[in-house]
């Protein structure tokens, strides 16, 4: 059983299209949601939530029906990007107030409050109002709330926003933990790449409502098929011009090419144009990509000319490995 199954999943606020023909298929795991501001990753989520019926579309959580919501949130902790803190509360009352709406009984959210603030490092502070937490101290409150009821997955919304570098490793680290050592599932939503190439093992990225890729962090990484550094010695002239005749894209990096050559090409291919034009090709590796690498090269490919339809249809032969 897949952790997501979505199926041509469309939305519209008015005329205004938040997604579009989203389809996946996902395992469970650290699964990173990345795309821009507005990218559609918070209507996704609120789908996921059963808090919002898509215009068009179907899907599944854990098996369940994205139209059972009461069911569904039962099987998730969510942690939302907005401030969520009830004023007047210790960090106690707070989380124990969480399970109580959960379902939990008094003892039971009680000791468990307690248990999760002595997890998150903030066993010194639980008495203290939510009011008076620094920004570091708030955002693991939130995330507190979203374990109190032990749900096998977790939805973390922008988890590391306002925070500096050293409360950004902090919560990054946990969100890590409770994926390796207790095996939550979890669902990163974020416009942070660093956030995501830290924790998750799968990513999913959105822009302007579409899916653009996903799959495995790893597999979708690494060395690039298509993409070249070239060190050369001679008539580099003559060489750009040869390679750019044959379809390949060139940029200049002091004394290295980064080329990204068409669909079949093959290395032998570059020792055959430089005895052409009498250059010396003095190195060659393939090119690595790292996942920001990753992401900015599909944006760029999206602003040159997106080639994802539009209109009341969902096309399902774009790929979704870049």
């Amino acid at each position: 059983m897949h952790l997501v199954e979505l199926e041509d999943i469309t939305h519209y606020y008015g005329k205004r299209r938040a997604l579009e023909c989203v389809s996946l298929q996902l395992p469970a795991g650290r699964i990173g949601l990345l795309g821009p501001n507005g990218a559609g990753k918070s209507t996704l989520l609120r789908i996921l939530l059963g808090l919002l019926a898509p215009t068009r579309g179907q899907g599944r959580l854990l098996g369940l029906d994205l139209r059972h919501g009461p069911a569904l949130r039962r099987k998730i902790g969510y942690m939302p990007e907005s401030d969520c803190l009830v004023p007047g509360l210790s960090g106690v009352e707070y989380i124990a107030l969480a399970g109580r709406l959960c379902g939990m009984g008094r003892r039971d959210a009680a000791r468990r409050a307690h248990d999760l603030l002595n997890l998150l490092g903030m066993e010194e502070a639980r008495y203290r109002k939510v009011e008076e937490y620094s920004t570091g101290m708030k955002q693991r409150l939130k995330l507190a709330q979203a374990l109190v009821h032990d749900p096998p997955v977790l939805f973390l919304d922008e988890p590391t926003s306002g925070l500096d570098s050293d409360g950004r490793e902090r919560m990054l680290s946990l969100i890590l933990g409770l994926g390796r050592d207790y095996g939550k599932s979890i669902l990163l939503s974020t416009h942070i790449l660093g956030d995501v190439e830290r924790v998750c093992d799968q990513v999913v990225v959105l822009h302007e409502g579409r899916v653009l890729l996903h799959g495995q962090t790893a597999a979708l990484c690494g060395l690039r098929q298509d993409a070249y550094r070239l060190r050369l010695e001679g008539d580099v002239g003559a060489m750009r011009r040869v390679l750019e005749k044959a379809g390949a894209q060139i940029t200049s990096i002091q004394r290295d090419w980064l080329v990204q050559v068409p669909t079949g090409w093959t290395t032998s291919r570059f020792f055959e144009l430089a005895h052409q034009t009498g250059v010396t090709l003095l190195g060659m590796r393939r090119e690595e990509e790292n996942l920001t690498d990753l992401f900015y090269r599909l944006l760029r490919r999206q602003a040159i000319g997106p080639g994802a339809g539009s209109g009341d249809g969902c096309e399902h032969g774009l790929s979704h490995y870049g």
